[in-house]
């Protein structure tokens, strides 16, 4: 097949192919001769911020500042012998060849590129929705019959496809663990036969830190591959500079920032990509979970400013989390000082990116939390009821009973998911100041609400 362009081996700014670089010294260097190592070598000493701006810049076909959106689902070649040797993979996007969109598209390619500088790896690829990339990896590198160690602590919807559609689909069977144990780790994977460790760096709902470099070490040591979800903490965690050998994102939260697509990617080693992109038997290419190039192409001109939103969203997130403490609400948070995994966070993060929008609020049983997201949304207009996160404005759901409804309710329980558990992706409209104060009259109301109840009785 046609071997993807592997990113680390693309030049770092958009200039004609036919140019040679000219290196610092003077002298003229062909691009393509750069070795491997020096540009892989320079995204794993930068910051994530730094490593995206440093990624090709892609110009539109008139000279635009932005790149142009190729929405062609085929692509015509100029004599008949090049359709063959592109069919059999003698030339691809290596050679700016394209035959067809399921497989490679130009503008979805950009964004490719452009999400392995800012984890850091030589290649990704993006796809219709995170499920579909999540999906399409597992069944790549573990095949049918294959065993997954995998977090207690995960999205409802992956739980719910390791624990039930791949078992009766290929009989892939997972077995859940408590991550930061990790001798209940080391004990739970079978040689010969567990493939992956899966993870999120955050885990959804909960909050729980995974130890990527001690669960990258234990992958290493025992063969096999960590995948590593790290939708909830873009910027903040880099889990391939820890040791992680994929990273998987649901684009559709953080990333694109303003819930109007839904996309995912999966970011790791060329071969991998290309792997799962090859004619005869790629889990992406042939179940085709195609990303449309209108939808990468509003992403990739999300993500320059990706970094800005983060640091607000992790400001807010602190600040809330931090009063609600002095309040005395049972609140979840990585970046307070009590959190169990307050340190870890602190050490394996990118420092100038805070602890992350996420927080959670317990408030003990579910009628409770309802009550308070009631009237945080319908009252003093504080944030939204509403499923997935990384919106600018605060979306609010009650864990237990929508996200996380695939988990029986013991598994709930050793997840760490109450029933009146809320989970908070902290937005960043509006000042602070008029936030909180919207928050504490909420709260204020909630709490008047049964001596009224009781006066009118």
């Amino acid at each position: 097949m046609a071997e993807l362009i592997n990113f680390a081996k693309v030049p770092l700014f958009n200039v004609n192919k036919h140019n040679p670089k000219v290196s610092e010294e003077g002298g003229e260097q062909n691009q393509k001769e750069e070795p491997v190592t020096t540009i892989t070598k320079h995204f794993h000493e930068v910051e994530p911020a730094a490593a995206l701006a440093s990624a090709r810049h892609e110009f539109g076909e008139h000279g635009g500042v932005n790149m142009s959106i190729e929405a062609s689902a085929t692509f015509t070649v100029m004599e008949a012998d090049i359709l063959r040797r592109l069919c059999v993979g003698e030339l691809g996007p290596n050679e700016d060849y394209f035959v067809y969109s399921r497989q490679f598209n130009p503008t979805v390619l950009n964004l490719g590129r452009q999400m392995a500088a800012l984890e850091g790896t030589e290649a990704a690829y993006c796809t219709a929705s995170g499920m579909s990339a999540i999906t399409a990896v597992l069944l790549q590198l573990v095949g049918a019959g294959g065993h997954v160690v995998a977090s207690q602590c995960l999205y409802g919807g992956t739980h719910a496809l390791l624990s039930r559609f791949l078992v009766h689909a290929c009989g892939i069977k997972t077995t859940f663990v408590d991550m930061n144990n990790i001798e209940e780790v080391r004990s739970e994977i079978r040689a010969g036969e567990t493939k992956v460790l899966y993870v999120e760096t955050m885990s959804n709902p909960s909050l729980v830190v995974a130890n990527i470099p001690v669960l990258a070490a234990v992958a290493r040591e025992k063969g096999i591959k960590l995948i590593v979800d790290n939708t909830f903490t873009p910027m903040i965690v880099s889990p391939t500079r820890l040791g992680a050998d994929v990273v998987v994102h649901s684009l559709s939260k953080f990333i694109s920032g303003s819930a109007d697509v839904i996309a995912g990617a999966t970011c790791g080693e060329t071969r991998l990509v290309n792997s799962l992109t090859n004619h005869q038997d790629g889990a992406l290419m042939l179940t085709g979970p195609t990303m449309n190039a209108k939808v990468a192409f509003e992403i990739s001109e999300r993500l320059p400013h990706l970094a800005l939103r983060m640091k607000e969203h992790s400001t807010r997130a602190m600040a809330y989390a931090t009063r609600m403490k002095r309040l005395g609400l049972k609140v979840i948070y990585p970046g307070l000082p009590d959190h169990p995994h307050h340190s870890l966070l602190s050490s394996i993060g990118n420092p100038e990116y805070g602890y992350g929008g996420m927080l959670c609020l317990d408030m003990g049983t579910e009628e409770r939390a309802n009550n308070l997201m009631q009237h945080l949304q319908n009252v003093t207009q504080f944030g939204l009821m509403a499923v997935s996160l990384g919106y600018y404005e605060t979306l609010m759901s009650c864990s237990g009973s929508s996200t996380s409804t695939e988990l029986l309710p013991e598994e709930r329980a050793k997840a760490g998911i109450s029933p009146g558990l809320i989970r908070m992706s902290v937005g960043y409209s509006g000042t602070l100041e008029q936030r909180w104060a919207q928050f504490e009259q909420a709260l204020v109301l909630m709490q008047q609400q049964p001596k009224k109840l009781n006066a009118e009785g």
